[in-house]
C-alpha cells in the first residue's frame, strides 16, 4: 500500500508541476460543457418564407400574416413567380415556398376542400422536419379561423373530434440544455480520461522514465494503481465543477441521489481510465496513443444516443452501445438528474459498470510489459 501511495504522489506532483495540464483539466472542461450545451440546441427558428400568392383572397392574406407573426418564421414577402420562388430556395434564400392556388378561398368555402402545397429544403432533414410540422400547425390553426368565419360556426364546438393534449414528464417545457448537459458532461469526462490516461504511460516510454521504474520492485498492480488513482480523483473533480456549472448557469434539475450519482461515477471513472491505460500500453509514441483514443472516443460519442436516438439506429450499432461506456453514463445521468431514479432502477448498468472495471483494467495489467 506504500507503494502505491508513494506513486500516487508521484504523479500528482507531475500533474501539479505542469499549468497547462491543469487548465486542460479544469478550465477546458467547464468551458466546453457551456458552449456546448448552449450551441446544442435543436429549436428551430428564422425559416425564410416565400409565398406564391395565386389566389389574392382574405384568406391568403390570413395566412401570410400568421406567418409573419410566428417567432419561427420570417416572413419574405409575396411573389407570382413560380420560378423565382424555386431559385430562391435553390439558392439557400429560402427555407419554405408556400404556394396558394387559384380559387383556394372558393374551393374551401363552397366545397369544404382546398390543396395547398408546400415546398420544403431538405438538405438539413431535422430542419425539414421541424419547419413541416411548424406549418402544419399554423395552416391548421388558420384553417379553423376561416371555417368559423365564412361557414358561420365554431368548428371547435360542432365538430366531433379527439382532442390530443400531450404532457411531457420530467422535462416539461422540452428545455434543451435540460436534455444536453448531463449528455454533454459525461462525454467531456469521459473524452479528457481518456485521453490523458492514454497519454500518460507513452509519455513516460519516451521520456525514458519507465525504463528506471521497471528495474524496481514495483509489481504490475502497484504501477496500475499509481496510474489510476490521480486521474480517478480528477475526473471527480472535472465530473463536480461540470455539474455545478451546469446547475447554475443552466438550472439544470437534480431530482435524483447525489451519492447515487457519485457511486456510479467512481465505477465509471476505473472503466475509461482502464480503457485509456490499455490504450496507452499498446502504444509506443504519443502521437499514437492520440489517434487510437481518439478513434475509441469518437465511436463512443456518435452512438452513445446524445445526438441521436439509440432506438433509431440500426440494430449491428445498437449492438456495439454493449461496450460503449458513454452510453450507459449519459443514461444514468439523465436517470437520476432528470427524472429522480433510485438505486433499483440503475442496480442493473452499475452491476454491468463493475464486470466492465475488472475486465478492462485486468487486460491493462496483464498487457503491460514489465521488463528488468
Amino acid at each position: 500500500m506504500r507503494t502505491i501511495i508513494h506513486l500516487v504522489k508521484k504523479e500528482f506532483l507531475q500533474i501539479l508541476r505542469s499549468k497547462l495540464m491543469l487548465r486542460v483539466m479544469t478550465v477546458l472542461p467547464t468551458m466546453q460543457l457551456i458552449v456546448l450545451s448552449f450551441a446544442a440546441n435543436y429549436d428551430v427558428k428564422h425559416l425564410k418564407v416565400y409565398m406564391i400568392d395565386l389566389d389574392l383572397s382574405p384568406s391568403s392574406r390570413l395566412i401570410a400574416t400568421t406567418l409573419e407573426g410566428s417567432k419561427f418564421f420570417d416572413f419574405q414577402g409575396y411573389t407570382f413567380s413560380q420560378k423565382q420562388a424555386f431559385d430562391a430556395l435553390d439558392k439557400d434564400k429560402a427555407d419554405i415556398v408556400i404556394e396558394i392556388p387559384r380559387d383556394f378561398e372558393k374551393n374551401l368555402v363552397k366545397e369544404n376542400h382546398a390543396e395547398v402545397q408546400i415546398l420544403i429544403n431538405a438538405i438539413n432533414n431535422q430542419k425539414s422536419g421541424l419547419a413541416n410540422g411548424y406549418m402544419q400547425a399554423i395552416l391548421n390553426e388558420v384553417n379553423k379561423n376561416i371555417r368559423g368565419e365564412w361557414i358561420g360556426f365554431n368548428p371547435d364546438q360542432t365538430i366531433s373530434q379527439i382532442d390530443v393534449v400531450p404532457v411531457n414528464w420530467y422535462n416539461p417545457t422540452l428545455d434543451y440544455p435540460t436534455l444536453m448537459v448531463p449528455g454533454v458532461l459525461a462525454e467531456l469526462l469521459s473524452l479528457i480520461t481518456i485521453l490523458l490516461t492514454a497519454l500518460n504511460i507513452v509519455k513516460e516510454k519516451e521520456i525514458g522514465t519507465l525504463e528506471q521504474i521497471n528495474v524496481t520492485p514495483v509489481t504490475k498492480f502497484q504501477f496500475t494503481m499509481g496510474k489510476l488513482l490521480p486521474f480517478w480523483v480528477i475526473g471527480h473533480i472535472i465530473f463536480w465543477t461540470g455539474l455545478s456549472a451546469g446547475r447554475i448557469i443552466f438550472g439544470i434539475p437534480i431530482l435524483g441521489s447525489l451519492w447515487l450519482l457519485e457511486g456510479f461515477l467512481s465505477i465509471y471513472l476505473f472503466v475509461v481510465l482502464g480503457i485509456g491505460l490499455f490504450i496507452s500500453n499498446l502504444a509506443e509514441t504519443q502521437q499514437q496513443a492520440m489517434f487510437v483514443a481518439f478513434f475509441f472516443i469518437m465511436a463512443f460519442i456518435l452512438l452513445c444516443g446524445l445526438f441521436t436516438p439509440v432506438e433509431n439506429m440500426p440494430q449491428w450499432a445498437q449492438w456495439l452501445n454493449v461496450v460503449n461506456p458513454i452510453y450507459y453514463f449519459v443514461e444514468v445521468n439523465r436517470l437520476v438528474l432528470i427524472k429522480g431514479s433510485g438505486f433499483k432502477i440503475i442496480a442493473p448498468i452499475m452491476g454491468g459498470m463493475v464486470f466492465y472495471a475488472v475486465a478492462i483494467n485486468s487486460l491493462a495489467i496483464w498487457r503491460y510489459r514489465k521488463t528488468t
